[in-house]
């Protein structure tokens, strides 16, 4: 019912011959998946409950984390069939970053499904094997790169467009970049992407620590990508201007409708938690979006709560193996270090946030600072 009312409305807003509008189709397609994500929602959480698909603790987990135990994951799947049926419906299907988007975030998030089955159908707490992961997210990523060094395209007014095509923008400065050229470019799509999906399945610990702060990333880069779509904008801001990128848009108004949704559902104390599945999706759509629209050490401000989360992990583990044994934090990721100093749960999410929400406009202020 829902998506014969999403269809017709579609239909609607072509009769009345403002589709082309990309500020009303974005608008409509966070409207449309948060519908798809409440309405859903529950029938979803039933589903996955009755299928025992519940969340195993891990022997290293926080004592305090026992009352989650047999709370419903995989809950992904909700975010991604919506954020999949509402860019069908409100997105222009001939825009080729529309389809590289999906096939990325589809794409982890199959990787993720497998993960999180392992986990809770064959009670193994480590799911899928480390090289296993990586193996196929590095080959996504490494599509994603080669397609955008040799089909996508932006010109910025600073520097020769021939070059331009595969230039790492820096933020603050008008006449700093550098180009990679297409080897380089492909390195720098795959650890964006690559470290993106595993920066927020690695912050994804707490109820609705990871979802929160990838919607207002979210919703910052769908601004950089309707500037850099626009000639005019992206002109007047000293941005690159990219061709096409403006439907980016509407993907990732409907990242941020989806994943308020299920944030309904993911709010402490959790019904639902978004597994694998979700978080590797997210991130490496984030991290698309980013090099999309050329925004890539942006995203790292933005994100910095994703950044600060894998840095903690690459950092303890680095120093365990160096110190032969000992520690720098409590407990990696940085969120339990603080659950271990006594903060709360709520406490340590609501304060990421804040956070995030302070690196999102130091991330949007380079738009117009350089």
């Amino acid at each position: 019912m829902l998506l014969l009312l999403a269809q017709w409305l579609g239909s609607e807003v072509r009769a009345f011959n403002v589709i082309n509008y990309i500020t009303l189709r974005g608008v409509l397609a966070m409207l449309t998946a948060l519908a798809f994500s409440l309405v859903l929602g529950p029938s979803v959480i039933r589903k996955l409950t009755e299928l025992k698909v519940g969340q195993p603790l891990r022997e290293e987990k926080l004592t305090t984390h026992v009352a989650k135990i047999g709370t419903p994951t995989m809950g992904g799947t909700l975010i991604l069939l919506s954020i999949a049926i509402t860019t069908l419906l409100w997105a222009d299907l001939r825009n080729h970053y529309v389809w590289l988007l999906l096939f990325v975030t589809l794409g982890t998030g199959v990787i993720g499904f497998v993960d999180d089955y392992k986990k809770v159908v064959y009670k193994n707490p480590a799911g899928l094997s480390g090289k296993a992961k990586m193996f196929w997210q590095s080959i996504i990523a490494i599509i994603a790169g080669y397609w955008l060094a040799t089909h996508g395209s932006f010109t910025l007014d600073a520097f020769k467009e021939a070059s331009a095509q595969t230039t790492l923008i820096v933020p603050f400065f008008k006449t700093i970049a550098f180009p990679f050229g297409v080897a380089g470019f492909m390195v720098l799509t795959y650890l964006v992407i690559v470290g993106s999906s595993n920066a927020v399945n690695l912050t994804d610990g707490l109820d609705g620590l990871a979802i929160m702060p990838s919607v207002m990333v979210s919703g910052a880069l769908a601004i950089f990508a309707y500037v850099a779509g626009n000639v005019i904008f992206s002109k007047y801001l000293g941005l690159p201007h990219i061709p096409g990128a403006a439907e980016v848009v509407v993907f990732c108004a409907a990242l941020v409708g989806a994943g308020l949704g299920f944030l309904w559902f993911n709010a402490y104390p959790a019904e639902v938690f978004m597994g694998d599945v979700g978080a590797l999706a997210i991130g490496s759509a984030l991290g698309t979006v980013a090099v999309i629209v050329r925004q890539e050490i942006v995203l790292a401000i933005m994100g910095g709560v994703f950044v600060m989360e894998a840095v903690s992990v690459m950092l303890q583990v680095a120093y365990f193996k160096y110190s032969g044994g000992k520690r720098i934090f409590l407990m990696a990721p940085l969120h339990h270090h603080y659950e271990k100093k006594g903060w709360k749960e709520t406490q340590v999410v609501v304060r990421f946030w804040i956070i995030t929400m302070m690196l999102v406009l130091a991330g949007l202020a380079t738009l117009k600072l350089r």
